[in-house]
């Protein structure tokens, strides 16, 4: 096997999820993994362009949209694209995403923010706008597979047991910031001046195992199943809301997304942890949400 920016991770036990957080955290409760490989830090635009001029592979979002997939969309909708984050100019309604968030068509991984945008120095960035068949298409030809639920948060402690973050109890200890996530008021202000996307990874400090980013800058897709409805998920503002219709579609599937993105902040989504967690649909691809694979040891 070519360990090539694999990290090893020794297997064992340990305590998932947190109960003085977020509902769908609960309960608290053990966990056991093996022995498993780890990519470093997330796939990266450099490396998901090597996958698709190997492949030709054409992602869930530059794919025509088929009506009959969406029989209740506005048809001027039913076109290739992905969801943008669009920074408003003051304080909104924080219990309405549609105030930061757009379905841009035309936005894909090659064009984050639409039409007119490119990865130009971005080559070193977490790829995003890829749903869950992209990442899981790129980790079958890489040779690996998305990590589950418990082997990312067990990855993103770092080996330290029981703490909030995945560097000990402090959000930034000694002022320090540890994680591309959001400073400021969320969504209209961003007090420490960067632009509001992916930062290059390894941007900051690798935690206890050597892996970088597996908090904040991109959501990570896994392999686990999200359990719905579970008790107050649907009212939580940065999550998708819904109930699984009879007849799953991508859709109406989801699946547990960890790690939270730079669009995290204290004001509105406290998911920069590593037992946080939320649903997302696999046909889902957005402007924060991103994914790295792992190697089962034999």
């Amino acid at each position: 096997m070519d360990t090539a920016g694999l990290v090893k991770v020794p297997g064992g036990r340990f305590i998932m999820g947190a109960s003085d957080f977020y509902p769908e955290e609960r309960p608290v409760r053990e966990a056991v993994v093996g022995t498993f490989w780890v990519d470093e830090s997330p796939v990266t635009n450099a490396l998901f362009r090597e996958f698709v001029a190997d492949t030709g592979y054409l992602t869930v979002a530059e794919r025509p949209v088929s009506a009959a997939d969406y029989p209740e969309a506005d048809p001027s909708l039913l076109t290739p694209g992905s969801l943008v984050f669009h920074q408003p100019h003051g304080p909104v309604d924080l219990r309405d995403p549609r105030n930061w968030w757009s379905y841009t068509p035309g936005a894909c991984w090659q064009r984050p923010e639409g039409p007119g945008s490119d990865l130009t120095g971005r080559d070193d960035h977490p790829v995003v706008h890829v749903a869950y068949a992209d990442a899981h298409a790129y980790a079958t030809w890489a040779g690996k597979e998305l990590p589950s639920e418990a082997q990312w948060e067990y990855a993103a402690r770092g080996g330290l047991a029981g703490a909030t973050y995945g560097w000990g109890d402090e959000l930034a200890p000694g002022g320090r910031r540890m994680a591309n996530t959001w400073t400021g008021d969320f969504p209209w202000q961003r007090l420490d001046g960067d632009c509001d996307r992916t930062s290059p990874v390894k941007s900051f400090s690798a935690n206890g195992y050597g892996l970088y980013d597996m908090i904040g800058n991109v959501w990570e897709w896994t392999t686990d199943r999200y359990a719905l409805p579970s008790p107050g998920w649907a009212d939580q503002p940065c999550c998708s809301g819904g109930s699984r219709p009879e007849n799953e579609t991508p859709s109406s599937v989801f699946h547990v997304v960890k790690g939270g993105s730079f669009l995290c902040a204290p004001n509105y989504c406290r998911r920069y942890r590593p037992a946080a967690r939320q649903p997302q649909s696999l046909d889902t691809s957005a402007c924060h949400l991103g994914f790295r694979c792992v190697v089962r040891e034999e």
